[in-house]
C-alpha cells in the first residue's frame, strides 16, 4: 500500500482508505479509525485522521434506535458506484417512511440523517433514480418520467424492508 520507499502512503490515498473504512465500518472515534487504518497497513496519528475527516466531510450523525454517534461521509465522487448492499443496509437501517406522488419519493430518515440515505442512493446508480435533494430528515428522490414514483417508492420501500 505503500506510494513511496519510506513506507509513507499519499494523503489522497490515506483519505480515500479512511472514506472506504467509513463507509464499511459504524466508526464512533477517532482513535478506532487509527487502529482500523493500522490494519489496512496505513499509519496515521489521531491528529491526522481528525484534520482527514475534516476535509472529506465527515460528520458524526446518529445510529437510529442506538444513543451512539457514527462518521459518515456525507457525499463522494458522483462516478463512485456503492455496493448493492451498501444501498439495502443503509435504507434498511435509516429509513422510517416511503411515500411518493407522481415522479418523487419522498423517504423519511431519523433527525440529521437524510444526507446520508441521499448519499447513498446517488452513489448505487439505481436505475430510475435520477437524483436527489436531503434535508435534515427527509430525502425527496426524483424518478425518471417512465419509471414514476409509485414504481420507484414501492421499490425503495422493498429494499428498505419496508
Amino acid at each position: 500500500m505503500s506510494d513511496t520507499g519510506t513506507g509513507r502512503i499519499s494523503k489522497a490515498r490515506r483519505q480515500h482508505v479512511l472514506a472506504r473504512l467509513l463507509g464499511d465500518h459504524e466508526v464512533t472515534s477517532q482513535e478506532q479509525l487509527v487502529d482500523l487504518l493500522a490494519s489496512e497497513g496505513v499509519a496515521a496519528t489521531q491528529a491526522t485522521v481528525s484534520r482527514d475527516l475534516e476535509e472529506v466531510g465527515a460528520v458524526k450523525v446518529r445510529v437510529p434506535g442506538v444513543e451512539r454517534l457514527v462518521y459518515a461521509i456525507a457525499e463522494l465522487p458522483r462516478d463512485q458506484v456503492a455496493p448493492a448492499d451498501h444501498l439495502r443496509r443503509v435504507l434498511g437501517e435509516w429509513v422510517v417512511d416511503v411515500t411518493w406522488s407522481v415522479n418523487i419519493v419522498v423517504l423519511r430518515t431519523p433527525p440529521g440523517s437524510a444526507h446520508v440515505v441521499a448519499s447513498a442512493l446517488d452513489r448505487s446508480g439505481l436505475e430510475g433514480a435520477l437524483g436527489t435533494v436531503a434535508g435534515d430528515d427527509t430525502v425527496l428522490v426524483i424518478a425518471a418520467e417512465e419509471v414514476g414514483g409509485a414504481l420507484l417508492g414501492n421499490q425503495l420501500a422493498e429494499i428498505a424492508g419496508q
